[in-house]
């Protein structure tokens, strides 16, 4: 797996952005209406998510499961290393994701691509 994002849970996309683009100066990578915003922060991107893709409520580190890779097996990788699932694997409106909690107690996202079936 490899980290891919910062999720950033906000009330309103639209309230937020200026903050990020005008303040920050971070440039909008892609855009989902009011609910999804990715902000190239460099090697990082940010994401701003509210309505139905706010999964956390605080910042949560995401991780995308390589090509080819189960999201099933990442999950129980996961929970053999101590975490616990907070949100089973459900397909969202762009991949399949679950949110877990670290053995610390700190949300963790994890996602895969649809399958080309899909």
């Amino acid at each position: 797996m490899q980290t891919r994002l910062l999720l950033y849970p906000v009330a309103d996309i639209d309230t937020a952005l200026p903050f990020f683009t005008e303040g920050l100066g971070l440039p909008i990578k892609f855009r989902d209406g009011n609910r999804y915003c990715a902000l190239d922060a460099g090697a990082l991107t940010l994401a701003l998510v509210a309505g139905e893709e706010r999964l956390v409520d605080q910042p949560a580190l995401a991780f995308r499961v390589d090509d080819g890779d189960d999201i099933a097996a990442a999950i129980a990788r996961l929970v053999d290393a101590g975490a616990t699932v907070a949100l089973p694997a459900e397909q969202g409106p762009h991949e399949t994701r679950a949110v877990l909690r670290t053995p610390e107690g700190f949300a963790l996202t994890v996602s895969a691509k649809p399958s080309p079936a899909n």
